[in-house]
């Protein structure tokens, strides 16, 4: 069964790489900051404290060392997730779109069944995409959105050109939020819906109709 369709927590994976990476070139975000969306500050405190939760995790998995030398890049990684969120969440407030808290307990459920449990979502999360623990919630949140957003728009997630759709609503987003990156971490492409010189490597590896578990994440 996993082999025949994706779940519902690669979606979101899968749209960012229907689309090739750009490198690109920003301005200079406010001091102290690791990104400005929207007028909102992304501090480095807060990215910083992602990353350790992340590696917290990871250290505590039976896989650490691996999962740890597999994400070097880690600081962008999460960058990369708390810009996302935060355009996913324009797209899908745009277009009437929400995400209320049952749909979440309800998503998270079945993803949970799906992958054989808790235990097995939140470790599959951690090695795949970088998610620790407690934003399991936050994940499943962005795929509803993301799920949400496709119905809306008539769009198929599992083809290119339902993939394009989306993406392009994601764009109009983007572009509306003005996204400034400190240049330390990148810079933001709104077209490609992605930090310019970071590409998550889990993102590669789950955008085919079979999904296995990724080497590099």
């Amino acid at each position: 069964m996993h082999r025949r369709r994706r779940t519902a927590l690669a979606l979101s994976a899968a749209l960012l790489s229907a689309v090739p990476l750009l490198a690109a070139c920003g301005n200079e975000a406010r001091p102290g900051a690791a990104a400005v969306v929207g007028g909102d500050r992304i501090e480095v405190s807060a990215l910083q404290a992602e990353v350790r939760d992340v590696r917290a995790a990871q250290q505590a998995s039976p896989q650490g060392a691996q999962l740890i030398k597999n994400t070097g890049q880690l600081s962008r990684a999460k960058l990369h997730g708390m810009i996302f969120d935060r355009v996913l969440e324009r797209a899908a407030e745009d277009n009437g779109v929400t995400a209320s808290r049952k749909q979440v307990q309800d998503a998270r459920a079945a993803a949970a069944r799906q992958s054989g449990g808790e235990e097995q979502l939140a470790a599959m999360l951690l090695q795949q995409r970088g998610v620790a623990p407690d934003r399991i919630d936050q994940a499943v949140r962005e795929e509803v959105l993301l799920t949400g957003l496709a119905r809306t728009l008539d769009a198929d997630l599992g083809t290119p050109e339902g993939q394009q759709k989306v993406a392009a609503a994601l764009t109009a987003a983007s572009k509306r939020l003005a996204i400034d990156v400190n240049p330390r971490y990148g810079a933001w492409d709104d077209t490609e819906i992605q930090l310019g010189d970071y590409k998550a490597p889990w993102i590669t590896q789950v955008s085919g109709p079979q999904q296995g578990a990724p080497a590099g994440a």
